[in-house]
């Protein structure tokens, strides 16, 4: 009878340390935590035809602009200038100091933005004058010779034809707050 207690304690034993081995693996992540091949998989691209960082330089007064890599520019050298109203017509220089702090802006050729665009920024991040300052707002604004939606941050522009189309609010949510001195 001693002899079939041992197995029965030597059993339970095994089976508690199983038990354990089980517990820990899942939760640091198993078997399978590191087995990742280095570029096969990954996160997936950041969204949006990427342009080069021209940087954010301040100009003076009086400097001219210098030429940009895209049309609306995405980044470069400025004269700071703050947005102070949403659905408005932007200069270069708000557009460019927007972008730098980390806003998203959208563009849109209209006099009023397309249907569904305002409620998505409201959604997200409703235009503040101080919400843009900090970078973290949803700026909407009007510029002639737009077709569709263009969705801007610094470096980066998507274009599409309408609000609801997922890659816009994919755009916003990554670029959101990842301005210049943000990366």
């Amino acid at each position: 009878m001693r002899l079939g207690r041992l197995i029965e304690r030597l059993a339970i034993a095994l089976a508690a340390l199983a038990i354990a081995i089980g517990v820990i693996a899942l939760l640091s992540g198993g078997l399978l935590a590191g087995s990742d091949q280095p570029g096969i998989s990954g996160a997936a691209a950041a969204p949006g035809v990427a342009f080069a960082d021209q940087g954010a330089a301040a100009l003076s007064p009086g400097q001219p602009d210098p030429l940009y890599d895209s049309d609306p520019p995405t980044s470069g050298p400025h004269h700071p200038a703050a947005v102070t109203r949403d659905g408005a017509r932007l200069t270069n220089d708000q557009l460019l100091q927007a972008l730098q702090e980390g806003n998203v802006v959208l563009m849109y050729g209209g006099r009023r933005p397309p249907a569904g665009l305002e409620a998505l920024a409201a959604r997200i991040a409703p235009f503040t004058p101080a919400l843009a300052a900090a970078g973290g707002a949803v700026i909407l604004a009007t510029r002639p010779g737009v077709r569709g939606i263009v969705a801007l941050a610094w470096t980066r522009m998507l274009r599409v034809a309408t609000a609801g189309d997922p890659r816009l609010l994919s755009f916003i949510q990554y670029w959101l707050g990842r301005g210049y001195r943000r990366r």
